[in-house]
């Protein structure tokens, strides 16, 4: 059995992060993804402040892993005209210019489709391809602002606070794999075989990333409050303490986990007491409850009551570091990652796979990233032959 995407041919003519990142994961399940990049490359390439690494940066590198890299200047006739040759032998096309520019090229979604009806035609872009801010710049951290994801952490009467990695590219670009994915299974039951365009907006694609507190300010005006570490649930035992080394978080939200959590924690006369012993006092009496559990977490390390509350059935996890959390047993044992070479030196280096198992023919690549152009010869060589064998 073959991966899901084997036999997929994806035209991809994205940039950055949003668009690759979302090949990337088709390009995992299978998919040939052709990475059409204009003679500078990819901007990503050069998202490095390592010697010796321009053209072939870190961040690159998990969002590429796998594709074919071709060369064309889409300004140039010859260019164009190769790139839109690629888009005829292929499934899929997504691309993530400024809306306007892929038509005034003549790559557009109506010229693509109608010249191939069974093509999927992807567009991601900052605000959508259509409303009155479709022709505004935007990169993560301006949907972030823009958005009103920035106001969600910290604390209120804080100053805004940016989310510490591009959350919005990465969920944009799970959308948009998901997008197409649902695009292919419905051009797979249509008996006309017929493609699909689909339209993926970052700001869009935050909304519905933010769905547990858009909701019920749309349903019942109820305005997000800033929390800093405390849960969702507002519970005090729901927040991140210090402890006798390091930060823990607790996650002892349902009346089980809590009476488990006071019991771990030698507090079980607490049950008793009518200020915690039920969720509405414990929130009444929020101060008190947080003072007596931080005192009790000075007694021991971060790392003791991870395990002790752990094996009590209580959620909780040591406030970790990146570096400490790719270690940990439980992150080695799960296969997440992928082992490919390195261009910029040779080596083997692991980078992020699918982030889900298959039993069997699950996601993965074998092949790296590619050098800028690295298979212009293969897929433009057989182009000409195709069309040589045509004529």
């Amino acid at each position: 059995m073959a991966q899901p995407l084997a036999g997929v041919r994806i035209a991809d003519f994205s940039h950055v992060i949003a668009g690759p990142l979302a090949t990337q994961f088709l390009c995992l399940l299978g998919a040939e993804v052709i990475k059409i990049e204009p003679p500078a490359g990819d901007a990503m390439r050069h998202y490095t402040r390592e010697p010796g690494r321009q053209g072939m940066a870190e961040p690159f590198l998990s969002s590429n892993a796998g594709k074919k890299s071709v060369v064309l200047d889409l300004k140039d006739p010859e260019g164009l005209q190769a790139a839109r040759d690629i888009v005829g032998t292929c499934d899929i096309m997504l691309e993530n210019f400024r809306p306007g520019v892929a038509d005034r090229l003549g790559l557009g979604a109506d010229a693509m489709t109608k010249a191939h009806p069974g093509l999927i035609y992807c567009s991601v872009s900052g605000f959508g391809q259509e409303g009155p801010m479709r022709d505004y710049p935007a990169i993560d951290q301006v949907i972030q602002s823009m958005s009103g994801l920035m106001y969600l952490s910290g604390h209120e009467g804080e100053p805004a606070q940016r989310i510490g990695f591009p959350i919005v590219d990465t969920y944009t670009a799970l959308l948009s794999a998901f997008a197409v994915l649902a695009a292919y299974v419905q051009r797979q039951a249509d008996p006309e075989g017929r493609g699909q365009v689909v339209d993926v907006s970052m700001m869009d694609a935050t909304m519905v990333l933010m769905s547990s507190v858009v909701a019920p300010l749309l349903i019942a005006g109820k305005e997000p409050v800033r929390a800093g570490n405390r849960g969702f649930s507002g519970m005090p035992t729901a927040d991140t303490f210090p402890t006798g080394d390091g930060e823990i978080t607790l996650g002892a939200v349902q009346q089980v986990q809590v009476e488990r959590l006071f019991r771990a924690m030698e507090l079980e006369t607490l049950l008793e007491d009518p200020r915690f012993a039920t969720g509405p006092a414990r929130l009444e009496h929020d101060d008190e409850l947080t003072a007596l559990l931080t005192a009790r977490f000075a007694q021991k390390s971060a790392q003791e009551w991870e395990t002790l509350l752990a094996e009590a059935g209580v959620p909780a996890g040591k406030v970790r570091p990146l570096s400490e959390a790719l270690e940990l047993p439980q992150v080695t044992a799960r296969d997440i990652f992928l082992e490919v070479e390195d261009p910029a030196t040779g080596q083997p280096t692991r980078i992020p796979n699918a982030g889900f198992r298959f039993r069997r023919d699950g996601p993965g690549v074998s092949t790296p990233a590619p050098k800028l152009g690295e298979h212009g010869d293969e897929i433009l060589g057989a182009l000409r032959r195709t069309v040589s064998s045509e004529g």
